[in-house]
């Protein structure tokens, strides 16, 4: 069987509308475990060079287990392209537009982390609309190390 290949229609998902969008709905990203190469490119690009981050006995002096994680590269975690999220948005997809966070408990190198998604509003204002979505991160101990928000502006028509 031959048909016409269109790169255009090659979609990891379906896209949907925003009235097709439904509340409580959840975006997972695939976990991942922190290695010492993780840390130490979100180092490099960040520039953040606080010790904290790396040095053992500094953190330690400080009461600190281990060199604790940046917070950013925690954040980053939730960047809703690594879930299924942008995808189902498609076409209607026009900005991200904020995010707010709060940074519960300390991450560690070795920590597996499970970020999610999860639409908490819908918002019609005219040809756009508002998805809020409630955004958080848990380790290996099922214990909450973030929470926050992201909002993004979609097309509804």
């Amino acid at each position: 069987m031959t048909f016409a290949f269109d790169p255009r229609e090659w979609h990891m998902v379906p896209e949907r509308s925003f009235g097709e969008l439904k509340l409580g709905e959840t975006f997972r990203a695939p976990s991942r475990t922190l290695t010492d190469a993780h840390a130490s490119a979100f180092q490099t690009v960040s520039c953040d060079n606080h010790p904290i981050h790396y040095d053992i006995g500094y953190a330690k002096r400080f009461g600190h287990a281990a060199p604790v994680v940046h917070g950013l590269q925690v954040l980053a975690f939730t960047a809703p392209g690594a879930t299924l999220l942008p995808h189902t948005f498609g076409s209607i997809f026009i900005a991200f537009t904020e995010l707010s966070v709060k940074f519960l408990k300390e991450v560690h190198v070795g920590d597996t982390l499970y970020p999610a998604l999860e639409i908490a509003a819908l918002e019609r204002m005219g040809d756009k609309g508002k998805v809020t979505t409630d955004v958080t991160v848990h380790n290996q101990n099922g214990e909450l190390v973030l929470s926050g928000q992201h909002s993004y502006l979609l097309r509804t028509t």
